[in-house]
């Protein structure tokens, strides 16, 4: 399942010194063990890995500065020439640590994938699924990389709700594994495509998102988000569909959008003036204010806080205890509350996704990402 976007070459090198040859095996087999991960290490780690290999194999960044319109490429070149004049010895020794790190990590992912769950949905690979005390929980799972939101994620999120919005729970329950509730959108959404094909990139990214989006309006029971760290993009915008927000106090929510040249997605347009008031909302989504959970709170976004340490306990006794209501009932009266609603809802949906697109396209958008992404591939 590892994506292409950043390819690492296969190429082996002829090292004389003794006290090399080590050093040199250590990194040949780093590279056969890049090739067996099972889980794609994120396009973050990926220019990372790219940027050492070339510093370790060909030395300090050597190529013409490609194109700004070639997104991929330029990305690339970004993260090598950060490296500076960082020696080869360093960069080989950087490489085999960062990939023994990951190594590590999912290994340790797959043996907590081997303890037995109960009622837990089987054929998602991105997210866990589950069903006890009439409640389904839909749960990030991707702790390594901040359960941030890959395309295939996208794709599960909307069968699960597809498949929570008919089985027989009373409520739907979303939240993170590990440290964050959700990082957003993962940066490879917008890297992973061959160079020249970024329109039909932009076009199908903008599909994909307003059928997500919908998903949330059209779902029928109680949706409630349990925000169990930090959340932002998309992970915060979601929060205005969900009919309850719970948060840890060390959850904080934050919308980059001008930030990385794009403009706000999952109707937060229209419903966090309508949460927040105009000035507060302006403030979150124009100019990318960073809120922590008592100030989510006191604007209306979060509808309660817990103390982290009792966070999850606290939760789910209350949740067990709505779950034990009269299903039919339950779904009667969140239809009721939304109905009226839902055709605004998906009209600003898709005017978010088709001015989503056009940010997509544009260069002020590919500058401000591939800037990001050169400040955070720096070691």
């Amino acid at each position: 399942r590892r994506a292409q976007a950043v390819c690492i070459p296969a190429i082996h090198l002829h090292v004389t010194a003794a006290t090399m040859q080590v050093n040199q095996e250590d990194f040949e087999k780093a590279q056969e063990q890049l090739k067996l991960l099972k889980n794609d290490p994120g396009n973050e780690t990926k220019l990372k890995l790219y940027a050492l290999f070339k510093q370790a194999t060909e030395g300090p960044c050597n190529s013409p500065k490609p194109s700004m319109l070639d997104f991929v490429n330029k990305a690339k070149w970004d993260a090598w020439n950060s490296l500076g004049s960082l020696s080869q010895d360093n960069a080989r020794q950087k490489y085999t640590e960062l990939v023994s790190s990951l190594v590590s990590a999912e290994s340790a992912d797959q043996k907590r994938g081997d303890s037995p769950h109960e009622g837990r949905h089987g054929g998602y690979d991105t997210i866990l699924v589950t069903t006890k005390n009439n409640i389904t929980k839909i749960m990030f799972n991707r702790p390594d990389k901040k359960n941030a939101i890959s395309r295939k994620m996208y794709g599960e999120i909307i069968k699960a709700l597809e498949e929570a919005g008919k089985d027989d729970s009373a409520i739907a329950v979303i939240t993170g594994n590990g440290d964050y509730y959700s990082s957003g959108n993962d940066l490879n959404n917008f890297t992973s495509g061959l160079a020249g094909a970024v329109e039909k990139m932009a076009k199908d990214g903008a599909a994909l998102l307003k059928e997500f989006v919908d998903h949330f309006i059209d779902f029928p029971k109680p949706l409630i988000a349990v925000v169990n760290g930090p959340a932002v993009g998309i992970a915060v915008t979601l929060l205005g569909l969900c009919d309850v927000v719970y948060a840890s106090d060390r959850a904080t929510f934050h919308t980059p959008f001008s930030q990385l040249g794009q403009s706000p997605e999952g109707c937060s347009s229209y419903l966090f003036p309508k949460i927040m008031g105009l000035a507060k909302a302006s403030e979150v989504l124009l100019f990318n204010k960073k809120l922590t959970a008592a100030e989510a709170c006191a604007q209306g976004l979060v509808t309660e806080v817990f103390p982290d340490m009792t966070f999850q306990k606290e939760v789910w006794k209350r949740l067990e205890a709505y779950a034990s209501n009269p299903k039919n009932s339950l779904a009667v009266t969140k239809q009721l509350l939304r109905s009226m609603e839902k055709e605004k809802l998906h009209a600003v949906n898709s005017k978010e996704c088709e001015v989503l697109m056009e940010r997509w396209l544009s260069e002020e958008c590919l500058n401000a990402i591939s800037t990001f992404l050169t400040q955070r591939s720096k070691l």
